[in-house]
């Protein structure tokens, strides 16, 4: 594998339309040489990894180590409320975005969640449990474009020349 990493999540119930616009980019990303970092779940994470046609690393809660948790542990607003399960997938989103040794950032993450957010900032309640892995990226100056914002879109349409 190359050392072109993205990270490809998002929200379990992300529209239709966006899952397939994920597996049209993720194939376009295989076919640059990219290699996508996802964590397996229903919806966003699914759609990227069955465009990105073997080019991925996938993280499971039980990849998750202290290491990851405890950077995890930082950006989730209310850590000590979470099951030991619950820190297990917030910890794989460390993996998602920093690689397996935590050392090696994506170039940039796409996500889909129901409020847009960009950037650690902009974390509300309604982005979920990718919000986890979006305040990593934002913390470690990673690009971020979330499809759920227009402008985010564009950026990344534009840049991806999709159609």
């Amino acid at each position: 594998m190359g050392n072109k990493f993205y990270t490809g999540v998002g929200s379990r119930r992300t529209p239709a339309d966006i899952l397939a616009m994920m597996r049209k980019i993720a194939k376009k990303l295989a076919e640059n040489g990219y290699t996508l970092r996802s964590g397996g779940a229903k919806g966003a994470d699914s759609a990227f990894e069955s465009g990105a046609s073997g080019s991925c690393e996938i993280y499971y809660a039980s990849d998750a180590n202290q290491a990851a948790m405890d950077i995890a542990a930082q950006f989730h607003p209310a850590w000590n409320r979470c099951s030991e399960y619950a820190r297990k997938l917030h910890g794989r989103n460390a993996f998602q975005v920093l690689g397996r040794n935590l050392n090696s950032p994506s170039k940039f993450l796409i996500c889909w969640t129901p409020d847009g957010c960009q950037s650690h900032h902009s974390r509300t309640i309604r982005t979920g449990g990718t919000g986890t892995a979006i305040s990593i990226a934002s913390a470690y100056q990673i690009e971020i474009f979330n499809l759920r914002n227009q402008v985010s879109y564009r950026r990344l349409a534009a840049w991806l020349k999709l159609k």
